[in-house]
């Protein structure tokens, strides 16, 4: 299954990396926003979810950085890139 089908599908949870100030400027629908400093800290937190995880972040490369970690971790998730591309994604019909 592809990233776009997860976020169609709505298969997973969509998980924003950026800060939050820069998430409360705009997010994608019924993202969670927790910032790549704090991903170690909330490891936990992330495996409670429902996965796979779906990261983004403003143009991809920090949600690419979450993406290696969070895998070392066991943790079931994909790059989704730019927040705005998750967004447009979840506009599209399944």
């Amino acid at each position: 299954m592809s990233v776009i089908e997860i976020i169609k599908g709505k298969q997973g949870t969509i998980v924003d990396v950026r800060t939050p100030m820069e998430f409360s400027g705009g997010n994608a629908e019924g993202s969670i926003n927790i910032p790549l400093q704090e991903l170690d800290k909330r490891i936990e937190e992330l495996k409670s979810l429902k996965q796979p995880l779906v990261l983004c972040c403003a143009s991809g490369g920090r949600s690419g950085q979450a993406t290696q970690f969070l895998k070392q971790q066991g943790i079931e998730c994909f790059n989704g890139g730019s927040w705005l591309d998750v967004n447009y994604y979840q506009t599209q019909t399944a």
